[in-house]
């Protein structure tokens, strides 16, 4: 037995002293070559001061038929670059003598760190590239913004105890819920854009008034703070906006998108004019006792229902242009619209009345049934659908006047991720709508092109 065990032990040490000779005779010669890279160019992601962006990757290939010894990998601008990369698994700016096998590859990783008052401009930067084979690069590109933080703490509440007015010289970063006070109003300017962390949102009180004064083409942004592309077709980023009783919503020229609900009203006064509200996993507008006014409003992409109305309320949609394309979650229905006398507080089940109007739009998508109505015996529940497009199935009980069913409205893309709710020339909501709900805010259309007589239906013209 101890005879095998020498026998093992020495077999071991044999075979650590061969693989250690074998590595030792590896050469690595420098490139005689150019380097291949996965991308020239690498866009990052917009970040804010202080706030690092996500990490990114850039690979690099040997295609020599040798090992190669890389003599430098830096950042042009050292280690005042706002960037930092990651090579071989080692963080820096600067390295020297990186060692490459034939046919094989390496990554770098990127990302960028703005240090506190970075000035908001596009970040340009190059890692560059030195061997004997020539000099090489690859460009970072990144927008730096200028941020104001809204952080939530212990010893914090978030709270707007004042009258406020936001314009869009500096992003607007919320941390946890920052609650606007009773009473009180928050002004938001055009171009000002509002980013939320996970598990964050922006709560009215009871009384208090958000008015939201965008333009077109100087859209109010409310958002995920994770600003690559790829989050802005999927929901849950944030949490919403929430009106408590009594609240007012005033909101032009505003894209909300990417949370789990848009607004959450209760016993709110809205009125919503040229605003896309898309890809929620709940409700795109969840209204309890509501009196909404909408116009040139376009929602898609919610997993329970674009528009949800719970215990009644009055609600007008002239020129909206409601898509449910909802992919997600096969289990949730994804409807246009969801209407109730009903409501569960909780603690009990309450119920109101409800007066729904709907003119001049499009209500389409995948559900067989897009609107969907539940009315309560004993409580008064009336519907209008005029000059409308509908989709609806064989268990619709609703009365239309002068409106289309079930015919594809033919958008030029559903998609969120290319998303364009405009018709195609040949759809059949083409000249199809009233010239008597057009007046005032729906004269144009939510791009500001002026409708025709007979408009489209929808809120493009």
């Amino acid at each position: 037995m101890n005879k095998l065990k020498l026998i093992l032990a020495l077999s071991f040490w044999c075979l650590l002293t061969a693989v250690s000779c074998n590595r030792d005779e590896i050469s690595f010669d420098a490139p005689s070559e150019l380097l291949r890279f996965s991308a020239d160019t690498v866009f990052l992601d917009t970040v804010y001061n202080q706030v690092r962006s996500e990490t990114y990757a850039v690979k690099i290939y040997n295609d020599e038929d040798k090992d190669v010894m890389i003599p430098k990998i830096s950042l042009q601008n050292g280690s005042s670059s706002l960037y930092r990369i990651n090579v071989d698994g080692k963080a820096g700016t600067d390295f020297t003598n990186i060692p490459l096998r034939k046919k094989d590859s390496l990554y770098i990783f990127v990302e960028i760190a703005p240090v506190a008052n970075a000035p908001e401009a596009i970040a340009e930067e190059r890692i560059q590239f030195q061997t004997p084979a020539g000099s090489q690069h690859v460009t970072l590109f990144s927008v730096v913004q200028d941020a104001e933080f809204f952080i939530q703490t212990d010893t914090n509440p978030n709270i707007l105890s004042n009258n406020t007015n936001w314009t869009n010289e500096k992003a607007k970063i919320i941390f946890g819920d920052l609650t606007l006070e009773e009473g009180k109003t928050l002004d938001i300017q055009k171009g000002t854009k509002i980013y939320f962390h996970k598990n964050s949102g922006l709560n009215i009180s009871k009384n208090a008034k958000l008015n939201v004064f965008g333009e077109l083409n100087q859209d109010v942004i409310f958002r995920g703070d994770r600003n690559d592309p790829r989050y802005d077709t999927i929901p849950k980023n944030w949490n919403g906006i929430k009106f408590e009783t009594g609240s007012t919503l005033t909101m032009n020229y505003a894209k909300v998108f990417g949370g789990t609900r848009g607004l959450e009203m209760n016993e709110t006064e809205a009125t919503i004019n040229n605003t896309i509200i898309h890809t929620f996993q709940e409700f795109g507008i969840f209204a309890v006792k509501s009196n909404l006014n909408a116009s040139n409003l376009v929602m898609n992409n919610c997993g329970e229902a674009a528009l949800g109305i719970f215990k009644g309320g009055t609600y007008t949609l002239t020129h909206a242009t409601l898509a449910n394309y909802w992919d997600f979650n096969s289990a949730l229905p994804g409807l246009g619209i969801y209407a109730t006398n009903e409501y569960q507080n909780g603690t009990a089940l309450e119920n109101g009345p409800l007066s729904l109007k709907v003119n001049n739009s499009i209500i389409y998508g995948s559900a067989e049934n897009m609107v969907e109505l539940k009315p309560i015996s004993g409580q008064t529940f009336t519907t209008e659908f005029n000059y409308s497009l509908l989709k609806y199935g064989t268990k619709a009980t609703y009365a239309t006047a002068n409106s289309i069913k079930n015919q594809d409205p033919k958008f030029v893309n559903y998609f969120t991720q290319k998303m364009n709710l405009r018709v195609q020339e040949d759809s059949p909501a083409k000249g199809k709508g009233s010239s008597s709900y057009v007046s005032g805010s729906t004269l144009k259309d939510i791009v500001g092109v002026t409708r025709t007589n007979p408009p489209t239906i929808g809120a493009y013209q």
